[in-house]
């Protein structure tokens, strides 16, 4: 099979690899399309999490294409996403290969089906969706109150989305791709701000209660503490790789902010297909690029750079294989 491999930092080399073969519980997955997400960036030049060589890929939209022994031969052939966590604690696309592969392995259990038809493009918003939703159940009862997003990314985005669509009328998000702040507005925004604005202190001297910091980089922690009001409630779903808290303790006591933290999607995953499956129009916007495996370089850069206006860019495998 063919397989992008991240063999040293920096590095993602097209590779020919054998095909995997599931085992007991395990299913063999033909990918059809995988999202490159901020955090696949970051693993491709080289964390401390895993090393190399190693397959990213937890954006993943496939088709079941074998079952190990004992399994159920009616998944066979079924468009399918899947929860990455697998029971030795490893994720697909990080300690075990992922979508970044013609095939990988995840367990059984962990599938949700999709109807045929599905655009698999689209579907691989479904793992950051269901990271938005396990992030947003801890801040209910969330209420109409003045909420930030800060980050313009796939997961801001889907957090403007999801909470446009609770009902939120006072809803911000403050990016740096104007593209991506206009695709804000039209997902329910109803106020938008470059960060790359001369002066943001009046924008932000406003206060929200409910700041979600959506872009993962050292900046953002601060401009999200800086914009929470006090008693205010400070969500963090991202990844921050080596960074360290910098801020001064007593704001945080004297202001009585709430800092949330919420990791990955597990135990939102069926309200999350549930969610994407009822009004699957509404996230099409959001995947801007779809690029074939073969042009992976292309797919790297576009996201890296957020030129051309990418929000999420998709590598996509053929579907006759």
């Amino acid at each position: 099979m063919d397989a992008l491999v991240n063999t040293a930092p920096g590095c993602l080399e097209r590779r020919q690899l054998p095909t995997p073969d599931p085992g007991h519980g395990q299913v063999r997955i033909r990918t059809l399309a995988c999202g490159v997400c901020a955090t696949d960036l970051e693993m491709i030049q080289g964390w401390s999490r895993t090393g190399f060589p190693a397959i990213p890929g937890h954006e993943w939209c496939g088709v079941v294409d074998m079952v190990g022994p004992g399994g159920d031969a009616a998944l066979i052939g079924r468009h399918c996403v899947g929860d990455n966590v697998l029971p030795d604690g490893g994720e697909v696309g990080f300690e075990h290969p992922g979508g970044y592969a013609q095939y990988f392995l995840t367990q059984e259990a962990n599938l949700r089906l999709l109807p045929d038809g599905t655009d698999p493009a689209v579907a691989t918003l479904i793992e950051p969706l269901a990271v938005c939703l396990r992030g947003l159940r801890r801040l209910r009862p969330l209420g109409n109150r003045p909420t930030l997003v800060v980050g313009d990314g796939a997961i801001g985005l889907l957090m403007t989305t999801l909470l446009a669509g609770e009902g939120a009328t006072e809803l911000a998000v403050l990016g740096g791709v104007p593209e991506r702040l206009a695709l804000a507005r039209t997902l329910g925004a109803s106020a938008t701000e470059d960060y790359h604005a001369a002066d943001l202190q009046d924008w932000l001297a406003s206060r929200f209660a409910v700041v979600i910091e959506a872009s993962g980089t050292e900046g953002g922690m601060r401009t999200a503490l800086a914009a929470a009001a006090n008693q205010g409630t400070v969500l963090i779903p991202g990844d921050y790789g080596e960074h360290h808290a910098n801020f001064p303790w007593n704001d945080l006591l004297h202001r009585e902010l709430a800092l949330v933290g919420s990791n990955a999607g597990t135990g939102a995953w069926d309200e999350a297909v549930s969610r994407f499956l009822a009004k699957p129009d509404r996230f099409v916007p959001i995947v801007t690029h779809r690029i074939p495996a073969s042009d992976h370089a292309e797919a790297i850069d576009l996201a890296r750079t957020r030129r051309d206006g990418a929000a999420r860019v998709v590598i996509t495998w053929p579907t006759a294989l």
